[in-house]
């Protein structure tokens, strides 16, 4: 006697029509063991499309029928679509099953395989719902590429979005706030090109605001729907462009290439290198190299039963490791010797002064001569004009004449809002002074200061990275700046070139050459 076990399957777009509904399919199953006297084992359900035999049920019933105590010689099922709906998969499949002694049978469409004209029919059988399935998904792709050119987002909206549908059950996109300007924000502070993209979306979060997770933030903001643009893939001989979207666009084109130069690194001229976000706790992560394999050193917090302690150590596998608190106050110690000479800052001031003033002269006589052009252009069209209406030259010479004046006007006047801009009256004197006392006091401000104060005074004053070798910092170049402003142990006060401290009435410069002829050596 056979033993069969029934299996029913429908996908989750055939749940509604009835002549593939579960308990149908089982009736008709049953109705025909009874008759032919087969023993029902099982009953499979599947939900799950017929495309591949990966489904979780089938799966489930393969490892079944592989046992040695299987008993299972039939498994049946309404019609061979409820089967496979892919011949490859099918014919590669009913292989494994016989092997195994089992025989799969389609109650509706019953095919004896040990005839070989059958399997002419069972191709016929499964490729019919193949060409289905084809057939309706091109029309779907087509359709979805149409509407896509039309301007319209298919699929679900994405972040800043949100989908609606009008009276006429149209489906479109519309801006869903706050999300919308979560995203503003990020493309705008991307755009300035200081800190890397994961930073500021991790500082979006801890500011309470709603944001995508890493790669879905990744992916947000390459996305051009955003811009008010929507992006056609190639298909055959259409080649891939943009087309503009219905929707209503978050940022502005030029807004999203910019971004999109920075994540692609083709403008970092904003600035040079994006600032890494670091715990209050570890403010030299990323400055310091590894004194034992030369690798960067990064920072971390290993929780201990009552607290958490703070260590730099090696990205490698040297094993280098030290406590952050001890390297902290070891590089405050090193930044007290950055202390500006008092002589050093009044030539600092004097000096900062005069080049500025020369500066802002250069500009002022700049601005006059341009000036002095532009009214020399509008007196040479003045007097064109006179010509004209005295017929002494034509109209086509004195367009001419206009157009190359007008042009020259205008690129002189966006040199002269250039110089205005750069001379605009300024409290050169506070501004100066305000940041000789932040220079002068370096190392309380480093204490005092924030972790983006910190992270910026380490930058600044040491632009490669510092050797920590559990004791002492070295660097391999200093600004050469902040090298000349602080003077580190160059004790000025100190005359080097004297043998004493006696004043001399006689100068120490050697005298000027004259015209006498020099004597030889």
């Amino acid at each position: 006697m056979n033993i069969a076990d029934l299996y029913i399957r429908v996908s989750t777009d055939e749940q509604a029509d009835k002549g593939y509904s579960q308990r149908d399919q089982e009736e008709r199953l049953r109705r025909y063991c009874l008759t032919n006297n087969i023993v029902v084992n099982r009953v499979i359900f599947e939900d799950y499309s017929a495309k591949s035999f990966n489904r979780p049920e089938w799966v489930k019933l393969l490892a079944d029928l592989k046992k040695k105590g299987a008993k299972t010689t039939l498994i049946l099922f309404t019609k061979w679509d409820r089967f496979s709906r892919n011949a490859g998969d099918a014919y590669q499949m009913i292989s494994i099953l016989t092997k195994l002694g089992v025989e799969p049978q389609a109650v509706e469409q019953p095919l004896d395989l040990s005839i070989p004209e059958n399997k002419m029919m069972l191709a016929i059988y499964l490729a019919a719902p193949e060409v289905e399935n084809d057939r309706r998904a091109l029309n779907t792709f087509y359709g979805m590429r149409r509407a896509r050119k039309e301007g319209r987002v298919m699929g679900i909206a994405p972040f800043g979005y949100i989908n609606r549908s009008m009276e006429n059950g149209k489906k479109y996109v519309a801006i869903k706030e706050p999300e919308a300007s979560t995203m503003r924000l990020a493309f705008n502070e991307i755009a300035k090109g200081i800190f890397a993209p994961n930073q500021i979306r991790q500082q979006i979060a801890k500011s309470g605001k709603k944001i995508l997770g890493r790669n879905g933030f990744h992916i947000a903001i390459r996305n051009p729907l955003y811009c008010g643009k929507i992006f056609i893939e190639k298909f055959k001989d259409e080649e891939a462009h943009f087309v503009k979207g219905q929707h209503e666009p978050l940022i502005s084109e030029e807004l999203f290439y910019r971004v999109q130069d920075i994540l692609d690194g083709n403008k970092r001229n904003i600035k040079p290198n994006a600032r890494i976000i670091s715990d209050a706790n570890l403010p030299l992560r990323g400055f310091l190299l590894c004194p034992q394999c030369g690798r960067n050193l990064t920072g971390s917090g290993s929780k201990g039963r009552s607290n958490i302690y703070y260590y730099y150590h090696c990205i490698a596998s040297c094993g280098f490791r030290f406590n952050a608190i001890e390297a902290n106050e070891l590089f405050e110690r090193e930044l007290q010797k950055h202390e500006l000479h008092p002589s050093v800052k009044d030539i600092l001031r004097s000096t900062i002064l005069k080049n500025y003033k020369r500066f802002s002269g250069k500009n002022f006589d700049r601005k006059k001569e341009i000036i002095e052009e532009i009214e020399s252009l509008n007196n040479k069209m003045s007097i064109a004009r006179d010509k004209l209406l005295s017929d002494r030259i034509d109209d086509e010479d004195y367009r001419l004449i206009k157009f190359e004046c007008k042009e020259r006007i205008e690129k002189l006047e966006e040199q002269l809002d250039r110089c205005v801009t750069s001379t605009e009256s300024v409290s050169i004197n506070s501004r100066l002074e305000k940041a000789l006392s932040f220079i002068e006091n370096i190392s309380a401000l480093y204490k005092k200061g924030s972790i983006e104060t910190k992270r910026s005074i380490i930058g600044s004053i040491f632009p490669e990275k510092l050797e920590f070798n559990g004791t002492t910092y070295r660097t391999a170049r200093k600004n050469v700046f902040a090298d000349y402003i602080f003077q580190i142990n160059n004790n000025l006060h100190e005359i080097k070139n004297r043998k004493n401290h006696k004043n001399y009435d006689f100068s120490c410069l050697v005298a000027r050459r004259g015209i006498e002829p020099l004597l030889p050596e």
